[in-house]
């Protein structure tokens, strides 16, 4: 068995309703002055509401930073820094962007580091502000990976990878959920499964056993579990698995990092603003028939954990259909699965291919080596 390194959030905490016990837990660990990091959304829709009031109830004095966008600028990650400073403690309390904001505002709040010297994997040196994150969506599993995406010029994506902005603790509240709309479940369900997928097909030299466990529970709870969700929201016990398992998710591509589909997910972020789960489901069947000839045996496992029924059918059959599945799943859902359905031109795909091909951290990771123009081709297909 190869070494690896397996990195999490320190202390994870979940349950219907813990989200309004938050005072309890965030307090004794975080401080009594603490920055709450969110977004317009989940202010105006009140999710925040109940925490608020636990914390107040603790004695912590809150201040709110509400100015998380999708996709979130160096600017906005700036300014939320700048808010921390004066904080004990910070509190991510919303989607993937907000916690990946969060993430970056308690170190660069703490430390003396410049956020364009740690962009890249294993640059932070910190110390950063003791962190809490809650996720209000079953998708990035943000709050338990070692992760951060900004968006930096106009259009171009860059991470930061470091376990330094691994969260204190994660707070996983199925309640929360409750109200996500169809089409929002649906594109962050699939980005979930996206990262469970490419998890265990890494090919990462950390890619490891815990990992493969994870990943593979992951798919099985979010197969049995999305439609449900998508088609009756207020299913507690749908959306409490489609949480754990984008949680379970994100511990296993934490440790054992994604590659082409979200490599050529990001331009289209970028671009065009299609929300990140979506952008993901639009590329992910083709990347899996353009990665078969090397990981097909690897799809072949983990198929029947989002389609039992598939078990039936040999490995080469069922590598295949797994791909063609996963795009009735999202059409299913509601996804709108062509790229010009989603407002992407086709003159716009070798630019497309370019940005994709940047994404060099993540394309070391595929199974197969990806060229531009196999890029290009999958755009092309997805188109």
């Amino acid at each position: 068995m190869s070494p690896f390194v397996f990195n999490s959030a320190a202390s994870i905490v979940f349950g219907p309703g813990e989200a309004a016990k938050i005072g309890a837990l965030a307090c004794p660990k975080l401080g009594t002055k603490l920055l709450l990091v969110t977004d317009k959304g989940v202010i105006k829709a009140g999710l925040a509401e109940a925490a608020l009031a636990s914390l107040k109830n603790a004695g912590c004095d809150v201040a709110i930073f509400d100015e998380v966008i999708a996709d979130p600028s160096e600017d906005i990650v700036q300014r939320c820094a700048a808010a921390a400073a004066s904080r004990d403690g910070v509190i991510g309390f919303g989607g993937g962007s907000s916690m990946d904001v969060a993430k970056l505002a308690a170190l660069l709040a703490k430390s003396n580091e410049t956020l364009s010297a740690i962009y890249g994997v294993g640059l932070v040196k910190g110390p950063r502000l003791p962190l809490m994150l809650v996720p209000t969506t079953a998708g990035t599993g943000s709050e338990v990976t070692p992760i951060s995406i900004v968006t930096t010029g106009t259009n171009e994506k860059k991470g930061v990878v470091s376990p330094v902005i691994l969260p204190d603790i994660a707070l996983l509240d199925p309640d929360l959920t409750l109200g996500l709309p169809p089409l929002v479940t649906a594109a962050t369900g699939i980005d979930a499964m996206v990262h469970a997928i490419e998890a265990y097909a890494s090919k990462s030299a950390n890619n490891n056993p815990v990992s493969k466990i994870l990943a593979r529970k992951a798919l099985h709870l979010m197969g049995a579990n999305l439609l449900i969700a998508v088609r009756n929201g207020g299913n507690r016990e749908a959306r409490g698995a489609m949480l754990l398992g984008a949680m379970l998710a994100g511990q296993a591509f934490a440790n054992s990092p994604v590659a082409a589909v979200h490599a050529l997910a990001y331009p289209l972020g970028g671009h065009y603003h299609i929300p990140h789960g979506l952008s993901n489901a639009l590329v992910l069947p083709e990347v899996l028939r353009f990665n078969a000839p090397e990981a097909e045996h690897l799809y072949a496992e983990i198929a029947i954990d989002v389609f039992p029924e598939l078990a039936e059918i040999g490995t080469q059959t069922r590598a295949s259909a797994f791909a063609d599945r996963l795009y009735r799943l999202a059409e299913e859902c509601g996804l709108p699965m062509r790229l010009r359905d989603n407002g992407v031109r086709r003159e716009s795909l070798p630019m497309l291919a370019e940005d994709a091909m940047k994404q060099t951290r993540l394309l070391v990771n595929n199974p197969r080596t990806l060229s531009y123009g196999d890029a290009l081709t999958i755009y092309e297909k997805a188109w």
